[in-house]
Order: structure tokens, then sequence, then C-alpha cells
């Protein structure tokens, strides 16, 4: 006759409790079928939430088949993160049978595949984004965009706006444009500089057609980066004034451009039904 298993140091239990009853499983055996650890179904049955159903001639713990169930149950609660207390209480409400549990189950499960499936989908699309960008290399960039552009300016503005969803656009869409795609870009931006400067000496007045149609050449070129509102492009506009280094930029040009171009991009988002002086971000 094979004597009562001892209880180690470390509070798990000797090779005894670890075998299979005629019953059931010793709880050695059930914590290696479930994946727990022996302690861990001690403190469930210390506590009340899983108790085997019988014990061995020794004293050993054994779980049935609708104890393991109860098991299975339990750790697809603790999954979903609900606390010890409140899983006994969900299993043992009696207004509840099995099967509801296991359709309340599986929909907590959906509701957090769902959640756990957007989530892997940012974390590519993040992956994506930082293996994205513009191509050219800093001496490309000077020859294309001219010598005053400085290419960390690049990184700068990812530092401004590089958890925003225009930033993840002008990535994915910047790593599609070729050295050439750039010239012609450069060459659209110097000519609407251009023509910008030449009706703002002209005196075409803002909100007139022709600063309108200016208006949107400028938004549909700072598309090419992002889709970019109006109310979007009004906010732009505002920087245009308040930020020091683009009034350099404009006024070389023509002076008091930058002043104006602002005023043309508002009297064109007011044409669209856009208040520019309480325009955000979209």
């Amino acid at each position: 006759m094979r004597s009562p298993a001892a209880v180690s140091d470390d509070g798990s239990m000797t090779n005894d409790e670890h075998e299979v009853s005629a019953d059931g499983l010793t709880v050695g055996r059930a914590a290696a079928l479930v994946g727990v650890s022996v302690k861990t179904l001690h403190h469930w049955d210390a506590i009340g939430l899983v108790r085997p159903s019988s014990r061995t001639w020794s004293g050993y713990r054994v779980y049935s088949g609708e104890d393991i169930a109860r098991v299975h149950r339990v750790l697809v609660y603790r999954e979903l993160g609900l606390p010890l207390a409140e899983i006994g209480r969900i299993l043992d409400d009696p207004s509840v049978d099995a099967r509801d549990h296991l359709r309340r189950q599986r929909s907590q499960l959906v509701d957090r595949i769902s959640r756990l499936q957007t989530m892997v989908s940012a974390v590519d699309r993040m992956l994506d984004v930082s293996a994205t960008g513009m191509r050219l290399t800093p001496q490309e960039q000077v020859d294309i965009f001219g010598d005053d552009w400085n290419p960390d300016w690049v990184g700068e503005a990812e530092e401004l706006w590089g958890d925003t969803a225009q930033w993840t656009q002008y990535a994915e869409r910047a790593a599609k444009l070729t050295t050439e795609d750039w010239r012609e870009v450069s060459a659209a931006t110097t000519t609407l500089e251009a023509d910008l400067a030449t009706a703002k000496r002209a005196g075409v007045a803002p909100g007139s057609v022709e600063a309108n149609r200016l208006a949107e050449r400028h938004r549909a070129l700072l598309s090419t980066y992002f889709d970019c509102t109006h109310s979007m492009q009004a906010c732009i506009g505002r920087r245009f004034v308040e930020e020091p280094g683009y009034a350099d930029h404009y006024d070389a040009y023509a002076p008091g451009l930058t002043v104006w171009l602002r005023d043309v991009i508002f009297a064109n988002a007011r044409e669209h039904g856009v208040d520019p002086d309480s325009a955000t971000w979209e």
C-alpha cells in the first residue's frame, strides 16, 4: 500500500497527489491539463471558487469533468480581467445555466478579440509608417527644394505631428513619391507662391473669385501630403501669421504676403461655411 503524500516546504504535494484517480483527476494532473499551478488550484479551493467534487481514499483532491469545465470558465473570465470574487458570483448565479455562461463568455471573448485586432492593426500601421516617409537623401532634398531648405525640418515636423492621422497620411504618400514626383511638387509650390505674390501686388482682394481660386490651389497642394479640409487650411493660415519663420518666407516674395495669404484662406473658408476664427484641426 502506498503511503500518503507529504506536503513539501513550498506547499506543493509529492507524487501521490499527481496521480490519476479512477473517479477523475488529482490536483497535479488537473493543474497540468488546464495550465495553472497546483498552488492556484489550492487557492481556488480555499476561497470556494473551484472545489473538487471528491477526494481519494487518502484525502487528495479529485477533479471531475464538471470541475475542469468550471476551471476553464474561471480562466476565461480571469483572462477578461474580472476579479476572482466577481467570477465566483457569476458562476454561482442560480439564474444562469452553463450554456448561458458559455454564451456570455463567447460574447465577451469576441469583443476582446475585436479590440485586440484593432490594436494589432494600429501597431501594424505604425510599423508600416515607421518604414515609410520621404525617401530623399538630405542632399537630394536641397537639390530639389533649394539651398534654403533644411533637411532637419522633416524630423522636426515628425516630432510635432508624428502622432496625428495627417502625419500617417503624409508618411504613406511621401513613400510613394519618386524623385521626379518631388521635383513636380517643388515646381508646383514655387509657381503657386509666385502667383500669390503677383496677385498680392496686383491688389487682388481676399474673397474675390481669383483669390478663392488661389486658396483652393493652395489647399490642393497641401492635399498632396494629407487630406486638407477648409477648417484645417484655416488653422494653417493662422499659423502663418502667429509663428515666426513663415513671414520671412512669404514676405520675401512680396511685402505683406503672409497676412494677405491668411486673409485669402480665411475668406475662402467662410465661402465654404467655415468660421476661420473658431476653426479646429479635424
